[in-house]
């Protein structure tokens, strides 16, 4: 018998729902997408309204996240104190390759599968890129660096989601299909370090290499990302890759447990 507990396990879902949304929603759309009765979710909205998990927009009628998040998202920076670590290494690197430098760890739920979602950013004004994903965003992990990464070293994948989901394709190199994804995933742990090749965006490259915790696991993955001809010129590549791995090895010298 499922130990689940229904009702809670509803409420999850519709919290994790309006933040993969990123917008507030109306109770016919949330029951729409949670195949749910409007009452349900009425009901549901309620519950976490009362406790500030949820709010109502008096002028839309629609819903969006409380401002308890904001209370539990400062009080979880505080205990992994992530950024104190990572940042004057991750800083360094930006200093050295003058591009834009990344730290992730992986995310899953079954409605955006495998998620690579960005808990550190280096970068200045001068790098800006067509597509800069912010603190706190998230991204399809068969399409970036530090995805490919947290995905090959990962011993716990769900492989029968893997197989039959819909891989979004974003450009002519985009990895599209399970096959090529788990080819590409071990040769990304026989390198040591995975690469996106316009796979995103047309005109931008990225290295990545993984963070050990003190398990001996990966927890988290560091990137460079920049134009693809600054990326690739004369010796440029090697020495950026030189670069990164050594900040990578750094890192997980922390013995941090990027258990997220």
């Amino acid at each position: 018998m499922s130990s689940i507990i229904t009702s809670l396990d509803r409420g999850l879902e519709l919290i994790l729902l309006l933040y993969g949304n990123g917008k507030e929603m109306g109770v016919t759309e949330i029951a729409k997408e949670l195949n749910v009765y409007k009452s349900t979710v009425h009901r549901t909205l309620i519950t976490l309204q009362e406790k500030d998990f949820v709010r109502q927009n008096p002028s839309t009628g629609k819903y969006w996240l409380g401002a308890i998040f904001y209370t539990i998202g400062l009080k979880v920076s505080e205990r992994y104190s992530l950024g104190d670590v990572v940042g004057p290494i991750a800083d360094e690197l930006h200093a050295q390759v003058g591009e834009v430098i990344n730290v992730s760890v992986l995310h899953f739920d079954q409605r955006n599968g495998y998620q690579s979602i960005i808990v550190y950013k280096s970068q200045n004004s001068n790098n800006v890129l067509s597509i800069t994903p912010s603190l706190g965003s998230s991204m399809d992990a068969h399409v970036s660096g530090v995805g490919k990464c947290l995905l090959a070293w990962n011993g716990q994948l769900d492989d029968d989601y893997l197989r039959n989901k819909k891989y979004q394709i974003y450009t002519k190199n985009t990895i599209d299909n399970y096959d090529d994804l788990m080819l590409e995933l071990e040769r990304v742990r026989q390198q040591g370090y995975a690469i996106d090749n316009e796979e995103r965006e047309i005109g931008l490259f990225c290295i990545a290499a993984p963070i050990f915790n003190s398990s001996g696991e990966v927890g988290a993955a560091i990137s460079i990302s920049g134009p693809r001809d600054r990326m690739l010129g004369s010796d440029e590549l090697d020495k950026k890759l030189r670069y990164l791995q050594a900040s990578a090895k750094k890192i997980s010298q922390q013995a941090l447990s990027f258990n997220y």
